[in-house]
């Protein structure tokens, strides 16, 4: 059944909304997202937000879950790549590095998610899912000979997403502490030849 004109304007002001949330978190922080400021930049009025979306916990919940979401696509695609376990490691680097370059907003959230608990355990939960599919791969590797067999894959997982996080957060660190898009890429590159290393079988 077709949606009616008046779910369709619901759902767009529904995005409007949380896009204009997202926006403000990622450029000034969670403690700058009121619901006025999303009123404002959405063009909508107050009323409409918790209409279609709830309060403030709510709505920054709603902005870490469309965060997520975004990173799932991009990750899912290289998971779901052709080739052995190597390079679908290395192809996961590749495109959470290209989420992080195209969905700078997104990227930043999930890693500086706002401090709200139903935000934060749903980063979390969606997280663990992703790390989840990274271990696997690792698992595969284990069993096909190509990755070390005393990896703990679920930390490995773990510390390999939290090390890409901390190298692609250099993007918006202030003056030298930062790292220009170019300089990023080779650091990159760098640290997918350093964890190939690291994870292969001798």
């Amino acid at each position: 059944m077709e949606p009616t004109r008046a779910q369709r304007k619901a759902e767009a002001n529904r995005r409007a909304v949380i896009d204009a949330a997202r926006e403000i978190v990622a450029v000034h922080g969670a403690e700058a997202m009121t619901l006025e400021s999303v009123a404002e930049r959405a063009d909508v009025a107050v009323q409409t937000i918790y209409n279609r979306v709830g309060g403030r916990s709510a709505l920054l919940t709603a902005v870490a879950e469309q965060a997520m979401e975004e990173n799932r696509a991009y990750m899912d695609a290289a998971y779901r790549s052709e080739g052995d376990p190597e390079t679908k490691i290395m192809v996961a680097a590749a495109e959470y590095a290209r989420f992080a370059r195209e969905r700078p907003y997104e990227f930043r959230i999930l890693v500086e998610p706002p401090d709200v608990p139903a935000a934060v355990a749903r980063i979390a939960e969606l997280t663990r899912e992703q790390n989840a599919k990274l271990a696997g791969v690792l698992r595969e590797g284990m069993a096909t000979g190509f990755a070390r067999a005393d990896l703990d894959p679920d930390r490995t997982a773990t510390a390999l997403w939290a090390a890409v996080n901390g190298l692609l957060a250099l993007a918006w660190r202030p003056g030298d502490l930062g790292a220009t898009p170019q300089e990023l890429d080779r650091l990159i590159e760098v640290f997918i030849s350093a964890i190939a290393d690291g994870v292969r079988a001798r």
